[in-house]
């Protein structure tokens, strides 16, 4: 069978879609290439949008690489292509993450992650109070099923469970304040309003504190509370997931980041809001302690989710190859320069 040409308009829409995928701080760790001759996307790591004081490891640096290899995948099945997904596939270049090529699929192909399509666009941060409405208990199990076939484990914790990960988040939340170099690190990577820097997160996006400090949101400014909005009253009885996986190498931390994107695709679905609590992730110790009575398991972060406003979104880097023409040459294409329009 002869395979369709993948064009230039083609290649900017499935490079849309990879990144509106979501990355720690929006640092949008990622650069795509194209080999023209065998349809293979190439997804590498741009080691300069790294974060040394939160990720040291570059652990959640490739959750968000992998979280865009799975929008790849989305976006490449809708347009009627097999997506064939290899991670780490050099074991001499250690920035190449992931290939993806174009396969030709098979007429009667319909992989049920295909009808995320739409969802990839709608989803974003919600970092503002949820209403406190339970999300029912059908769309809990649908997001822990999209976990489940990407090799990663969802776990919903009961009352005291949750009580115990958002202490835990929260003794992380006190130890980034306290962290003069964290807490600056942090504050490079928010934006002014009309600034035109497409990484970050604009001030706009940033959320309330909770006036009764039981949800513990990220405070990005630091020692500069004026740039804080009025603390809010969160949802008292939240509902949070624990995102992990059996093993913490390299090829499970872009697992668990296709995993956490099936998640989040599947809740934006159905008319579920997400936030991203990470940071107990970033303090070893608190970070075992969120595995509980689990032997094998290496958390990686937690996924707040509910009803509520859309928080807005945050700008994302323009998804066009560099240079001129459709998909020419290796590894030659960077998302650069945008503020995130929709998807097409």
């Amino acid at each position: 069978m002869r395979m369709p040409e993948v064009d230039a308009a083609l290649l900017e829409r499935l490079l849309y879609c990879a990144v509106a995928a979501p990355s720690i701080h929006n640092t949008q760790p990622w650069r795509f290439g194209m080999d023209a001759g065998t349809r293979v996307l190439h997804v590498r790591v741009d080691r300069e949008r790294s974060l040394p004081h939160t990720d040291p490891r570059r652990r959640a640096q490739h959750l968000s690489v992998g979280a865009a290899v799975f929008n790849l995948r989305v976006a490449a099945a809708h347009f009627g292509w097999e997506p064939l997904v290899r991670l780490l596939p050099d074991p001499t270049d250690p920035d190449l993450l992931a290939t993806v090529g174009l396969g030709v699929a098979a007429p009667d192909a319909r992989p049920e992650y295909r009808q995320l399509y739409d969802a990839v666009a709608r989803r974003h941060t919600s970092r503002l109070p949820f209403t406190g409405r339970p999300v029912p208990e059908h769309i809990v199990a649908e997001m822990a099923a999209a976990a489940r076939a990407e090799g990663a484990h969802l776990d919903m914790p009961d009352f005291a469970g949750t009580r115990r990960l958002l202490g835990l988040t929260a003794v992380a939340e006190d130890r980034n304040a306290a962290d003069p170099a964290r807490a600056a690190e942090a504050r490079t990577w928010i934006t002014a309003p009309g600034a035109a820097a497409p990484y970050g997160i604009p001030l706009t996006s940033l959320g309330p504190r909770d006036v009764s400090s039981r949800m513990p949101m990220r405070d990005f400014t630091g020692p500069l509370p004026a740039l804080r909005l009025p603390a809010l009253r969160f949802e008292r009885h939240a509902q949070v997931a624990l995102l992990w996986t059996p093993h913490d190498r390299r090829e499970d931390w872009l697992r668990a980041g296709q995993a956490l994107e099936r998640a989040l695709l599947v809740a934006t679905r159905h008319g579920v809001r997400t936030s991203i609590l990470h940071q107990a992730m970033e303090w070893p110790d608190l970070r075992a302690a969120m595995r509980g009575a689990r032997q094998r398991c290496a958390p990686h972060l937690l996924i707040r989710f509910g009803y509520g406003p859309d928080g807005g979104r945050t700008p994302r880097a323009a998804a066009r190859p560099a240079g001129a023409g459709a998909a020419r040459g290796r590894q030659g294409h960077d998302a650069t320069g945008d503020d995130g329009a929709p998807l097409p």
